[in-house]
């Protein structure tokens, strides 16, 4: 589970024009019929092939929890690519997007200015760019920390230097002990 990548997924969430399938019947034909068959559903879902079939009958209705949160998973993974990719795109190019978190943040820097971590709380609109290399990063498969390192990054130039009117000889922002992270398109 990825802190920074479950917030990308779900500020690109927000951008759905229709609901997901709420409920257990409804989610499994739409995976059915997504990849294909009940065969590769059920060896994605590690269950069996004739679970599938009954779910997709309506023959059981309600799944145990841990898969219940998989088949959730799963069908948010997939819902609507192409309205996921045009809010990806939008993002990355033209827009932006905002991250509202509170976290440790401190940073490097000459002898004698006060570079002690703190605990912030911040809502940073950051530019396009960032934007572009935060999803990049997630699709490539980039773990936590890489993105972690991209959104320090961001915050250095936009928060910590201003655009480089100011801090112009920060070395390097430490982005750690994240409580709470959220990102808005």
């Amino acid at each position: 589970m990825s802190l920074i990548g479950d917030g990308l997924d779900a500020a690109v969430q927000k951008a759905f024009t229709r609901p997901a399938p709420k409920h257990a019947g409804p989610r499994m034909r739409y995976l059915v019929k997504q990849l294909g068959g009940t065969k590769a559903v059920a060896q994605m879902l590690r269950i069996s092939q004739r679970t599938v079939e009954r779910y997709v009958k309506d023959q059981i209705k309600k799944p145990r929890p841990e898969l219940a949160a998989r088949l959730e998973r799963e069908v948010k993974k997939r819902w609507q690519p192409q309205i996921r990719a045009k809010a990806r795109a939008k993002a990355a190019s033209t827009d932006g997007i905002v991250i509202d978190t509170r976290a440790r943040m401190g940073y490097t820097a000459p002898i004698g200015s006060t570079d002690q971590d703190r605990i912030r709380h911040l809502t940073v609109a950051l530019p396009p760019q960032y934007a572009a290399r935060l999803f990049e990063a997630q699709e490539a498969g980039a773990g936590d920390a890489r993105l972690q390192q991209i959104a320090a990054e961001a915050l250095k130039e936009v928060y910590f230097q201003d655009g480089g009117r100011r801090a112009g000889s920060l070395d390097e922002v430490r982005f750690t002990d994240i409580e709470h992270l959220e990102f808005d398109l």
